[in-house]
């Protein structure tokens, strides 16, 4: 269990440096070439050989059709709806189905792990340290995960903007702050923090803006809103990823 306890600029300047690594460059990158391949640019998939034709059984005195049913084209099938063979479908395809597969998977939200409900009020003005023993025993997440808690965390015990502040008298967070309670609260180890802030910032320039997350937080005319879509703009990026 760690035992670090990180201020929320410590945790920003953390996430900063591990986004502007050539490794977390070459995951933002790499993931967005491999996921948005074109489809055009797939090898089509192989076609199946046709099952060889069966030569038509000769004619029985039963075959004979009667002169008194209606006549029945040769090549008319009995049946309204024939089934098709079983392969037919797959000439269909423009990609193979394993890479029909895989992108569908990569699409799927992550899994969320055994929900706990957050601590009441009390909880939210509590000491970060009264929270630790909740991370005993507690597996680790991913960072979409951890964000979606921290979500939660500024929903139920609020938001604020506080200049160098992890959290103000009524229990809010700042984004920050949040994510180091999720952390506290058993939701994702220190590394998946710094993973969860590097996708952080990784939206933010996507966005436009070039600073940290505590600079963003606090820039005047933010709101709880702008917090939250950021958020959710930001786990739909890493986990498209599969992070």
């Amino acid at each position: 269990m760690e035992t670090v306890q990180l201020t929320p600029d410590q945790l920003d300047a953390q996430a900063s440096r591990l986004h502007d690594t050539d490794a977390w460059q070459r995951i933002v990158t790499g993931w967005e070439q491999t996921a948005r391949e074109p489809a055009s640019t797939a090898s089509p998939a192989p076609a199946l050989p046709a099952p060889p034709a069966l030569p038509a059984p000769p004619a029985s005195p039963a075959s004979v059709p009667d002169p008194g049913t209606p006549h029945q084209h040769p090549h008319q099938h009995p049946h309204p709806h024939p089934h098709p063979h079983p392969a037919d479908w797959r000439e269909l395809l423009s990609v193979p189905v394993d890479r029909l597969v895989e992108d569908s998977l990569r699409a799927l939200p992550p899994r969320r792990p055994h929900e706990r409900p957050l601590p009441g009020r009390l909880g939210a003005v509590l000491p970060e340290r009264l929270h630790a023993w909740r991370r005993i025993g507690q597996p680790d997440v991913r960072p979409s995960v951890h964000l979606g808690y921290a979500r939660q965390i500024l929903t139920e015990w609020g938001w604020q903007n506080t200049p160098y502040r992890l959290r103000n008298a009524r229990g809010a967070r700042c984004l920050c702050g949040a994510m180091l309670t999720a952390h506290r609260l058993g939701y994702g180890s220190l590394d998946t923090v710094d993973r969860a802030g590097a996708w952080l910032i990784t939206e933010l320039r996507s966005q436009g803006w070039s600073g940290l997350i505590g600079p963003w937080n606090r820039h005047p005319g933010r709101t709880a809103a702008d917090a939250l879509a950021l958020i959710d703009a930001t786990i739909h990026r890493a986990a498209l990823a599969g992070h």
